[in-house]
């Protein structure tokens, strides 16, 4: 795989600052290069610099640099990887990109500036050095007319879609001088180091995504406009019951930015040689008006959506004033929403006999004979398509999967009878029998080729693909909650798979399961799933129901049980490895915390959050939150506990959640030791190698040790800064009883400074005080709130 060391972005702007940031998040340094201002700023001026200084003429990219620090959400996984990015300009420091592997191009999208940038970039590049493009629709092959043989084997285009560190996609396009060995390392290189889904796209305007997107958002552009609708009626059709975003259609164009959308619609339009797509990429009246009328969306503070104080108004686009949005009925929206799964939902939308089946049919038929007569044109396969719509677009289905999911053959009939023309090529499959794109046969998928043919999907080995392990027979056991499976080389998974991965007895048992089989039969386990998120805690529903009834004695019971799984986690002789990703609270980090390894994805929200429901952690989270601070310190050692200690109770008592896996390292929730993956789909894989590496190191459990607290005295000073906060009005007399509640287990209750106490004894305290308050009626109310409202109630 390709080693970048360095690499060098060429234009500061929003999406270059952004990439070099994400470079940066890796561990890459980077280069952030732009052009020399041509005059002075009022700033510049007041200070007395000249055009000749280094901070005038490096303005622009240490501008584009700072703003990464202010942009939400935040670009960087910390902000101590800025100190990766070093900035520079085009003129002095151009003799840089000799010394890189990588180069980056991400100017002004015109050819002419582009060519002549490649031109000068020639002058000193290094052989060998990868160059590319982030052009979101100029083709690559026009930016390397007049280049050297040599050079133009190492250019392509690598499009990363906005903003760079939260979206999958990444696609790749090749010219046809391109070396394509180059191109399958720059992909495996990008899915493993960046993280990224990758596709590879032709070198055609807008490529894949952005090319089938920009239609869909033109053909539900046209159909509303036709069928006299208002954007928030579209969008109530178009969002999740379609198996979109939440943001649906025209909230999407509002936060992209209607002069954005309306410059890449041009772009294909200018360069169409079809009547289909000059028509399709045509842009509407109403776009161009709002466009005239800086009615831009977020941006601006006005699109299809405007916000007048708390209330939300929409555009009425036939008289162009706001008004107040509609509440938009379906029989088959409501049938879609009673579905049992999603294809039978989506079949209930595009074939309902209303006004909402109607839009999302002509929507649904259009896209689907698009990207069917597309195919070849700009990839060579479905899969491609399918995958670029999912990562570049967040759909649930790309157009193909979704074809399958609503009826090849049903729909094929309405679109004839309703006088579509049908694509050869599935006309063909139709032909021999095969009624969908996708197939499985013995454990491998299958996809329908233009050829004629269905050939088999590639996966990489580094994808563990749970759920079909467990088709394929590999589940140990399971139950509601959980499932144990074998993921081959002797390592089994403990799978969470209740609703929102919440933790009852259910797991609990699956735990205790898995701890007495992996011992006796395998050579570790790796906690993980492949869910939207890794766990956010306990199942509060179940606890909030028991104290109500006072069931004390089996609250009591159900903390005890999960001590006591966690306890064996971390006893267990082989190695364990959680691998959390996503939302990770509460109970999910009290899952993680008594592993041997944490092989954590670089997006993960990890958080002892439970004061947020009035309580503390109560499975082990603050014992073992001690161990970690404490470590290495021993009891004849002249340190003071007080300010480790604090760390710990300021990180709970806060509820603090870090915004990646990199920031949890600030928290110990993530230990030096401990790996980062960027890609997760490649999670559970590496967790798998991580236990591997353990049990073949000659894996020995760890011993239990005791830890050394601080006792009254720092049980005092944390409570005293507590009663501060709740005397100058920062928290209520409630926050102050949990925050005192939290400070006597943290301190180890009222013994000497410095006392080793026993890690059951803090369970004790931990259990003790969580019980103590899940028994008041405050908490009570706000775990009520938590449940009902989805956010935390301040009483």
């Amino acid at each position: 795989m390709l080693r970048m060391k360095k690499v060098a972005v060429l234009g500061s702007g929003v999406m270059g600052a952004s990439i070099a940031g994400h470079l940066a998040n890796v561990g890459i340094k980077a280069y952030l290069l732009d052009i020399v201002p041509s005059q002075l700023s009022d700033k510049e001026e007041k200070l007395g610099l000249s055009l000749e200084h280094k901070a005038v003429r490096n303005r622009f990219a240490q501008t584009g640099k700072e703003r990464l620090t202010k942009e939400k959400p935040s670009p960087l996984y910390t902000k101590d990887v800025l100190d990766l990015i070093e900035v520079g300009n085009l003129e002095d420091d151009f003799n840089v990109l000799s010394e890189v592997d990588w180069i980056i191009e991400v100017v002004v999208e015109n050819l002419k500036i582009k060519q002549d940038l490649f031109a000068k970039i020639e002058g000193v590049w290094k052989p060998g050095t990868v160059v590319s493009s982030n052009t979101s629709g100029i083709s690559v092959h026009e930016m390397v007319e007049g280049r050297s043989d040599e050079f133009k084997k190492h250019v392509l285009g690598t499009h990363f879609f906005n903003p760079p560190r939260y979206m999958k996609l990444l696609e790749i396009i090749p010219t046809k001088y391109t070396d394509m060995n180059l191109v399958q390392e720059m992909k495996a290189f990008a899915e493993t180091v960046l993280g990224k889904g990758v596709v590879i796209a032709k070198d055609t305007p807008n490529f894949i995504a952005n090319r089938i997107g920009t239609y869909g958002l033109q053909i539900t552009l046209q159909a509303m406009e036709q069928m006299g609708l208002n954007a928030d009626e579209v969008d109530a059709v178009t969002g999740r019951a379609m198996g979109r975003p939440k943001s649906a259609t025209f909230r999407t164009l509002d936060i992209v930015g209607l002069d954005t959308f309306v410059h890449v619609a041009n772009n294909v339009h200018a360069t169409a040689t079809d009547a289909v797509d000059k028509d399709a990429f045509t842009v509407s009246n109403t776009l161009v008006k709002m466009v005239e009328n800086k009615w831009l969306g977020s941006k601006t503070g006005q699109g299809f959506y405007k916000k007048v104080g708390k209330e939300i108004l929409v555009l009425d686009t036939k008289t162009f004033e706001y008004k107040p949005k509609s509440k938009f009925k379906s029989a088959s929206l409501e049938a879609s929403k009673r579905a049992k799964s999603k294809a039978e939902g989506l079949q209930a939308l595009v074939y309902g006999k209303d006004t909402a089946g109607e839009l999302a049919w002509t929507i649904t038929k259009k896209v689907l004979l698009y990207s069917a007569n597309k195919l070849g044109e700009i990839a060579d396969d479905i899969v491609a398509v399918d995958q670029a719509m999912k990562w570049g677009f967040n759909w649930d289905l790309g157009p193909f999967e979704l074809w399958d999911a609503i009826g090849v053959e049903k729909s094929i009939a309405m679109m004839k009878a309703e006088g579509d023309t049908i694509p050869a090529w599935i006309e063909e499959m139709l032909a021999t029998g095969n009624q969908t794109f996708y197939k499985q046969e013995a454990s491998t998928d299958y996809q329908f080729s233009i050829g004629g043919k269905f050939t088999a999907i590639e996966e990489d080995v580094k994808k563990i693909n749970l759920a079909k392990l467990k088709a394929e027979g590999k589940l140990i056991k399971g139950n509601k909650g959980a499932s144990l499976i074998d993921i081959g080389d002797d390592i089994a998974v403990l799978e969470f798979h209740s609703p929102k991965q919440a933790i009852g007895a259910d797991i609990i048992n699956m735990i205790n399961h898995s701890v007495k089989e992996v011992g006796a039969n395998y050579k570790g386990l790796v906690i993980g799933n492949q869910s939207q998120n890794f766990c956010v805690g306990a199942n509060l529903m179940l606890m909030l129901m028991e104290a109500q009834d006072h069931n004390w004695p089996e609250l009591d019971m159900m903390v005890r049980q999960f001590q006591k799984a966690m306890g064996s986690l971390r006893t267990l002789d082989r190695p364990v490895v959680a691998a959390p990703f996503g939302m990770t609270l509460g109970g999910g980090v009290e899952v993680s915390l008594p592993a041997d390894r944490i092989q954590a994805s670089a997006e993960t929200y990890m958080g002892l959050v439970e004061v947020g429901v009035g309580l503390i952690p109560g499975g082990g989270g603050n014992k073992e939150m001690l161990l970690r601070w404490t470590e290495g310190v021993n009891p004849g050692d002249k340190v003071s506990l007080q300010p480790l200690v604090n760390h710990v109770f300021m990180t709970v008592a806060q509820a603090k959640v870090s915004t990646s896996g990199e920031e949890a390292r600030q928290y110990k929730f993530v230990r030096e030791m401990d790996g980062i993956t960027a890609n997760n789909d490649f999670l559970i894989h590496d967790a798998k190698q991580v236990a591997l590496g353990l049990y073949n190191a000659g894996y020995k459990a760890p011993k239990e040790r005791k830890i050394p607290v601080v006792g009254e005295t720092g049980y005092n000073v944390l409570r005293l800064g507590a009663k501060d906060l709740m005397w100058g009005g920062y928290i209520s007399e409630h926050d102050y009883k949990i925050a005192s509640k939290l400070a006597y287990v943290l301190a180890g209750g009222l013994v000497a400074e410095g006392t080793l106490v026993s890690q059951q004894y803090l369970l004790d305290l931990e259990r003790e005080a969580f019980l103590s308050l899940i028994g008041e009626p405050k908490t009570q109310q706000r775990m009520q709130y938590m449940l009902a409202k989805g956010k935390p109630l301040r009483n």
